[in-house]
């Protein structure tokens, strides 16, 4: 029992480094190609720090665990919004910008609408799946055209100082990124296999 919590913690300590590296090595590959960093932000930072979860929902999927993935998606969800959302508020106040409130927010209780009526016969099959992906995928471009429409200079020099500006890639800072990205992968594997096994 005290092993298993113990991989079990190891798992999520992985999951954890895993995305870091992910992230940091895309993005910086990203930013040294000229990508802009609100792309950059939208959809590499993104998605790559939602990579713990994938990895986690796949890995349970593909051994028969669904359970487990649907309760990493829909917990993961509620501890953002109650826990890191409600710490972050404690600390100090969060602007909350108009698009958030008349957009994102309602499409995301409607996504949990969606979701709940897909379950709601037992299963979310294959075709409600594709609905969900293709969804997210319409999102993401639209998202990254608001970008373009509403080109933000603080975010630009936020992004400029984390991961750099266009230009000329070096080998070494091309190894180094590659590096990152091939341990990131490497540890979400291994670090997913572990948190399903265990759980």
């Amino acid at each position: 029992m005290i092993i298993s919590l113990i991989v079990l913690l190891l798992g999520l300590v992985l999951l954890v480094a895993g995305a870091e590296a992910l992230v940091r090595g895309a993005s910086k590959f990203a930013a040294l190609l000229g990508i802009s960093p609100l792309v950059i932000g939208l959809t590499v930072v993104a998605y790559g720090t939602s990579s713990p979860e994938l990895a986690v929902a796949l890995r349970s999927t593909l051994a028969g665990h669904t359970d487990i993935a649907v309760g990493n998606v829909v917990g993961s969800n509620i501890c953002n919004i109650l826990l890191i959302l409600g710490v972050s508020a404690t600390i100090a106040p969060l602007t909350v910008s108009s698009q958030l409130i008349q957009l994102d927010v309602p499409l995301m209780i409607g996504v949990s609408v969606l979701m709940f009526v897909f379950g709601f016969d037992g299963t979310i099959g294959n075709s409600d799946g594709v609905i969900l992906f293709i969804g997210g995928v319409v999102y993401t471009l639209f998202l990254i055209y608001q970008s373009y429409k509403e080109n933000n200079p603080e975010v630009q020099d936020e992004y400029t100082k984390e991961y750099g500006t266009s230009g000329r890639m070096s080998w070494s800072q091309g190894l180094i990124n590659l590096a990152l990205l091939v341990v990131g992968f490497a540890l979400l594997l291994f670090g997913s296999r572990l948190l399903v096994i265990n759980a």
